[in-house]
């Protein structure tokens, strides 16, 4: 009994310190600019640290308003709504998997930095677990409007590109507070595939998905976040 004893608060203790070591950096990042991602340094390994890095951290007050509709409107509409998960879109992705059609993406703004800033991109059910976890976190320490800061500073959206101030000076020579919603549309449109797609030669697929994101920027409801950075109406 004395060994069941002290393997359970050996257990209990280890789980105690993995939540705390969790909940602190979340708690950090609440405050610090998030500089750098495992996934930044995924890819630099897979390159061999050939192109580098280009990541500029930027207020969200400091970043167009049509930037933060588009993405809302492109990646998930919900997002002022739920508390990190969408259980409709969930509920769709898993009826289409049941009925054998292609895999679709159910993850919210929340789940996505979650897992860009906590976790690796490989897909486990071990790693979703994670995410979730953190994506909880998020919600409950970070807030809304954090979490879409560090989601635009966060993302990848090129080879070697991270977060909408370097894909904007890279794909418009502007900084994000410029952007006019054309150009935060056609941002949006390369999210899902980033190292796919380039905005400077948009297919016809690419200004399709522009176009539609357009017209669901003007239904959804506004998402006014942050101190409009002066001069900027976008």
């Amino acid at each position: 009994m004395r060994i069941v004893k002290r393997l359970f608060v050996w257990t209990r203790n280890l789980f105690l310190l993995l939540v705390a070591a969790s909940i602190l950096p979340v708690v950090i990042y609440k405050y610090v600019p998030v500089h750098y991602t495992p996934l930044m340094f995924i890819r630099l390994y897979e390159k061999d640290g050939a192109d580098g890095i280009d990541h500029r951290w930027t207020p969200i007050g400091q970043i167009s308003r049509s930037m933060i509709q588009a993405v809302v409107a492109s990646e998930d509409n919900l997002f002022m709504e739920h508390h990190g998960f969408d259980r409709e879109q969930i509920n769709r992705a898993i009826d289409e998997a049941r009925k054998g059609r292609r895999l679709r993406g159910a993850s919210t703004i929340s789940q996505q930095t979650a897992k860009n800033v906590f976790l690796w991109p490989a897909r486990s059910y071990f790693r979703k677990g994670l995410e979730a976890y953190f994506t909880l976190l998020i919600e409950w320490i970070w807030g809304k409007e954090r979490i879409m800061e560090v989601y635009l500073n966060s993302v990848e959206a090129g080879t070697g590109i991270y977060g909408v101030e370097a894909a904007s000076e890279a794909y418009f020579g502007k900084r994000a507070c410029e952007l006019v919603p054309e150009e935060s549309a056609l941002l949006a449109v390369i999210l899902p595939a980033p190292r796919k797609m380039n905005p400077k030669r948009a297919s016809a697929y690419m200004r399709g998905r522009q176009h539609h994101i357009l017209s669901l920027m003007k239904k959804i409801a506004p998402v006014d976040m942050g101190y409009r950075y002066p001069g900027t109406s976008n």
